[in-house]
């Protein structure tokens, strides 16, 4: 069996060197090798990945989006997998837009189904070619994404049961209170500020 290159740097170099530096970029980013991907190349490279065998990325163990507000493009979707075989570790991240698709990898790797599914359902990026685009964690019928950055906390409708009618109903969010601004400062940090603002000690008068 062909072994991996050690380092992890060599091996970023080499991946570059093979599929070119026009389709991928390489980092370490806490320790991890970490491939940065257009999303027209993406099976093109996992393909690259899974079958050399000197990497032998074969087990696919995560897909998670992230939402970086405020930039552009806004979201990323990062594919995380493992090679047994050569006890190696790898990152993919590809870099999408707002309403952009990603291409699905459902026929390289099964376990993808739920995984964008998920991705989906949370952060509202499509998959093209994905067998079954569904929600897979919110209900039927919910509105927006939970894990957008600008989905509100307290979210846009509450469920409950009703006894009168029998099942659950969904009505809109309706605070009892109205927001509240909390100090978070620790009361240890606002000693400074309470002992200058505190009066002077007065001097004890000197009996004669």
């Amino acid at each position: 069996m062909t072994l991996c290159p050690a380092s992890l740097e060599t091996l970023g170099n080499l991946i570059q060197q093979e599929l070119g530096t026009d389709s991928v970029t390489s980092e370490l980013l806490q320790g991890d090798l970490t491939l940065t991907v257009k999303p027209s190349s993406l099976q093109h490279i996992l393909i690259y990945l899974r079958d050399t065998e000197i990497l032998d990325f074969r087990q696919l163990i995560d897909i998670c989006g992230v939402d970086y507000l405020g930039r552009t493009p806004r979201f990323e979707v990062v594919y995380h997998f493992l090679s047994l075989s050569q006890n190696r570790r790898i990152r993919v991240k590809v870099k999408v837009e707002e309403g952009e698709s990603v291409p699905s990898i459902v026929s390289l790797y099964s376990n993808a189904n739920w995984l964008e599914r998920e991705a989906f359902d949370l952060y509202g990026i499509p998959f093209d070619d994905h067998p079954d685009l569904r929600r897979i964690l919110t209900d039927y019928g919910f509105e927006g994404h939970p894990l957008r950055k600008d989905f509100p906390l307290t979210g846009h409708v509450e469920v409950r049961y009703d006894q009168k009618e029998k099942r659950v109903v969904y009505d809109p969010v309706e605070l009892p209170q109205a927001f509240r601004t909390f100090e978070f400062e620790s009361p240890w940090e606002g000693m400074d500020k309470a002992v200058k603002h505190a009066a002077p000690p007065q001097k004890k008068q000197e009996t004669p």
